[in-house]
């Protein structure tokens, strides 16, 4: 078992809902011989600084994310898709401490397998941006202003990913467009959704 990394204890000494299921989960991933540092803050896994897996918390569950899950074979049927637009990572949802004993195995069956998939080198086939829907509002944009479409097809895959993500998900029109304006000048800048 590797040791607790002492930068992240505060993680588990502040959590109140899902303390006894997070510090399961955490003896769990040590006892797999994964490094624990502190990531987007909250704990993560590491094998050779590669990240393997996390731990997070939300209102109704608590969860560990495997952050190229979409590579294990699942033979249990427990990885998730947090919402329709991850692409790579896969949660394994957890409502009470029970369930995360029952499945104390079958997780470190998992584990390993992310570790072998991180040593082989795989890589998860991202969707290009142009398999992305483009708001009508921002394709307006696009081609009206050819400093916007050349600043916007300079950033990163993920950045423009983000954009159309961010872009075409209200509804209302109205509010697509004023996500759009809000957003020209960081695109100009060639910034982020985030930055």
């Amino acid at each position: 078992m590797n040791a607790s990394n002492p930068k992240v204890n505060w993680y588990f000494e502040k959590e109140v809902k899902w303390h006894d299921e997070v510090n399961k989960l955490r003896t769990i991933l040590l006892d797999c011989g994964l490094s624990e540092e502190l990531k987007w803050g909250v704990p993560c896994y590491t094998y050779q600084q590669n990240n393997i897996v996390l731990i997070h918390v939300f209102k109704e569950y608590c969860a560990i994310l495997f952050h190229k899950g979409v590579l294990l074979k699942d033979p249990q049927g427990i990885l998730i898709q947090q919402t329709e637009n991850v692409q790579s990572a896969r949660q394994v949802r957890f409502t009470n401490l029970n369930e995360i004993i029952a499945l104390e195995p079958v997780l470190k069956s998992y584990v390993y397998e992310a570790v072998e998939v991180e040593k082989s080198g795989a890589k998860v086939p991202f969707k290009k941006p142009e398999e992305f829907a483009v708001a009508d509002e921002f394709q307006v944009r696009l081609d009206e202003n050819p400093e916007l479409s050349e600043a916007f097809y300079a950033l990163t895959p993920g950045r423009q990913r983000a954009y159309l993500l961010f872009f075409s998900a209200p509804k209302q029109s109205k509010t697509r467009a004023a996500r759009v304006e809000k957003c020209i000048e960081p695109i100009l800048a060639g910034k982020g959704l985030n930055d």
